[in-house]
């Protein structure tokens, strides 16, 4: 039975489309089976119904619709189980439900098992013969297994709006990961780019210096590329996001990529080589970080590669012809690629691969533009020159919709750019509820940031600054110069607004190309302010550098990552008490009578062994900052990058809630300021909920300020806490979205959380 579940299975995947994979299933299984009969039924779940899809030795003609109601006959009792049934007499059950239509009544041995993806039941999988008798245990076994195979043949279908017919129970559509919000709607252009590391056959040189001048030459001209795509999108996106073409400058350094691929060449290898290999090694470099952030950096190496490979290779021809209305496709949106779509033609964006915190999403967010990202299991070419609309807030993707769904997203589209402007016209207001509860709203940031007040409107402070990307974007640790280089533009760019500069968070989940951890449970391991303290000599040269960077701003505020025990807070400030006050007499050395500030230092709440010594730690530190994104992650043990088990993954969890309550609570009382500087503090219903908890500061994503800024304004104290009493009464996720979601709807804000106004 293996052998024929194998051959099966792969047969269903060279299937074009689903209607194909279903019968090649039911022809299949009923010659292994020797049945009279198999078939398929999927579940549709809108109308309540099941739908006969295949079957090999039914009458099912191909203009036949054949439907059972859910609860009717005993293809819904094996749904409504969600366990395999094996009946010697089907016609002798009180559920049987003879379907005429299809000459059932000569068929009395029934062998019924459920499809099931993710705890949802997609279909049913039936067998049945004339003379009555029941399966063998082999037999049941084997067509459970194939209905667990068929499960993931059906989801991905659905997901890739493969499944056809005019009898299907699916709308034509993709599901993706919202990426950035808005609807767009367009003609779909496929993005590729100019060349490809893959296509690069490894070839030696004799002359080495040759190969060093083309490569150079080549990062000359990939330099000038990457300045006019700046100016390009200069008008559109905020200072910071700009920022984005910087890290890609910095990347071509000398220091950076640059050496790596000369070292390569006088190794012996040609240019083209050369990039791909160290390229590559860059890459896997960055690929294998647990943080989404960071991990997402392996796009921008591999883009800034390609870039060179096409000015080596002579690539760089005449300009694409975009249409109009442009929805941008690739595997792989990059930022660089998104910039070269003229602004007036871009309406949209879907990657097949990437997250919400690749580049791309960010300046999509900037730029307004509607973004769907990880779309899985779809061919590139499906999706060409067909028209589309994509829902950035649902992650839904139409492909070729009926005239009903555009004229509805139309309006939608409408409403949405009315909202876009009330809300624009009010970003200088503060963050201050109806009742007067004043919230102070920061921004997180990870780059060289220049913040253009008038585009960020009001806000105050960088929340959040993560010191980690000059660390990895070298072939060595940076020095004190280098780190004073980048932090010092960082604290004057707020003026006298505060900047919390989060020490080095590297480990076993985020190597360092130079400094490379193996380790089998990286999150568990050594990281953040566990491996910083074990090299004091990495954490002296940085808290230096950032203390010389405050000169004369007093702006400065430090907070330490993964902090899990009372004596890492102390070892931690004895160390910043020792550069401080190397730093100190430095300057009175050369400057007598000069001023250095101690900053305030914060910690970070991410581990939850901390909200049990918060009393004694307050003791020792000047304030609290609440990662969500990694408390969530060790509250719920759930790595949230395992796709199996990413689901599991929800900062609505009742169990978060509750914590988060407790910190904001517990600090309440300890006298001792928290804020929040994860993602759940820039999602429109967790800064509602965060506030009504209590929470006065709340650090985001910049493209997240304005609606929370908005929501704020239009709450006040006794709707938050009425609804902070049912959410926290909720004893799942999706109770307390949809809570949050109705309150929003019924106090015209639903915009914020789907498509519209």
């Amino acid at each position: 039975m293996l052998t024929v579940l194998q051959r099966i299975v792969e047969a269903v995947n060279q299937a074009p489309d689903l209607d194909s994979a279903l019968g090649l299933i039911v022809q299949k299984a009923r010659a292994a089976l020797g049945s009279d009969v198999c078939s398929v039924y999927l579940a549709d779940h809108d109308a309540q119904q099941f739908i006969l899809m295949a079957t090999e030795g039914l009458n099912l003609d191909e203009n036949d619709r054949v439907t059972l109601a859910f609860g009717e006959g005993l293809i819904s009792l094996a749904a409504q189980r969600e366990e395999p049934l094996n009946i010697a007499n089907a016609t002798e059950h009180p559920n049987f439900k003879l379907v005429e239509s299809v000459g059932e009544e000569a068929y009395r041995a029934m062998l019924v098992a459920p499809i099931i993806h993710q705890r949802k039941v997609l279909g049913v999988l039936a067998a049945q013969q004339r003379k009555a008798r029941a399966f063998s245990a082999e037999e049941e076994a084997f067509v459970v297994t194939l209905a667990a195979q068929l499960a993931t043949v059906i989801a991905h279908a659905e997901a890739r709006g493969l499944v056809s017919g005019h009898y299907s129970p699916w709308l034509r559509n993709l599901t993706g990961l919202p990426g950035a919000p808005g609807v767009a709607i367009g003609e779909a252009f496929i993005g590729k780019p100019a060349a490809t590391l893959g296509s690069v056959v490894p070839r030696r040189t004799e002359f080495p210096w040759r190969e060093i001048h083309k490569f150079r030459k080549a990062v000359l001209q990939t330099r000038m590329e990457l300045r006019t795509l700046a100016e390009q999108v200069a008008e559109y996106v905020a200072e910071d996001t700009l920022a984005i073409f910087d890290v890609y400058q910095s990347l071509l350094d000398a220091s950076s990529l640059g050496d790596a691929v000369e070292s390569k060449i006088k190794d012996g290898w040609m240019a083209q080589t050369a990039v791909k290999m160290a390229v590559e090694d860059f890459v896997s470099k960055f690929e294998d970080l647990d943080d989404s952030y960071l991990r997402e950096r392996a796009v921008d190496v591999r883009d800034l590669g390609q870039r060179i490979l096409s000015f080596l290779q002579d690539k760089n021809g005449s300009k694409p012809n975009f249409p109009d209305a442009c929805i941008l496709i690739a595997e792989e949106v990059t930022a660089s690629m998104l910039a070269g779509v003229p602004r007036n033609k871009l309406q949209g964006l879907v990657s097949l691969q990437g997250s919400a915190n690749s580049h791309a999403a960010i300046m999509a967010r900037s730029m307004g533009i509607p973004a769907v990202f990880g779309v899985s299991q779809v061919p590139l070419g499906y999706l060409a020159d067909q028209h589309l609309i994509v829902d950035g807030y649902s992650g839904e993707i139409f492909v070729n919709p009926p005239q009903q769904l555009m004229q509805e997203y139309e309006i939608l589209r409408k409403e949405e750019f009315e909202l876009a402007e009330m809300v624009a016209d009010h970003r200088e207001d503060e963050a201050c509820t109806l009742d007067g509860i004043a919230v102070s709203l920061q921004i997180n940031a990870g780059m060289n940031v220049e913040h253009d007040q008038q585009r960020l409107g009001h806000y105050e402070g960088i929340g959040l600054y993560r010191t980690e990307i000059p660390f990895m974007m070298r072939e060595r640790f940076p020095t004190e110069k280098e780190q004073y280089d980048l932090y010092r533009p960082v604290l004057e760019s707020t003026g006298s607004l505060p900047v919390v500069m989060r020490t080095l968070d590297v480990g076993g989940d985020k190597p360092l190309p130079y400094f490379p951890i193996h380790e089998e449970n990286p999150f568990l391991g050594w990281r953040g302010i566990r491996m910083t303290l074990d090299h004091p000599e990495i954490f002296l040269v940085q808290v230096r550098a950032m203390l010389r960077a405050n000169i004369g701003l007093d702006n400065l505020q430090i907070l330490l990552p993964m902090i899990t025990t009372l004596d890492e807070v102390d070892e931690s400030i004895r160390l910043i008490n020792q550069a401080y006050f190397e730093v100190r007499n430095e300057l009175l050395h050369s400057q007598p009578g000069a001023v250095v500030n101690r900053p305030k230092i914060g910690v970070m709440i991410e581990v939850p062994a901390l909200l049990y010594q918060l009393e004694a730690v307050a003791k020792k530190v000047d304030f609290f900052s609440v990662g969500t994104n990694d408390l969530t992650q060790y509250l719920l043990a759930v790595d949230r990058n395992n796709s199996r088990v990413a689901g599991l993954y929800d900062s609505f969890h009742p169990a978060l809630l509750h914590a988060l309550q407790f910190i904001v609570d517990r600090c309440r009382e300890l006298n001792k300021p928290v804020s929040i500087c994860g993602e759940m503090a820039g999602d429109p219903g967790g800064a509602l909920i965060l506030v009504a908890m209590g929470y006065r500061s709340l650090s985001m994503s910049t493209h997240n300020l304005d609606k929370t800024r908005w929501i704020l304004r239009h709450l006040d104290s006794e709707i938050m806490q009425t609804l902070l009493g049912k959410v926290m009464q909720c004893t799942h996720p999706d109770q307390v979205r949809r809570i949050v979601r109705l309150k929003l709807e019924a106090l015209g804000l639903g915009g914020f959380v789907r498509a519209g106004k």
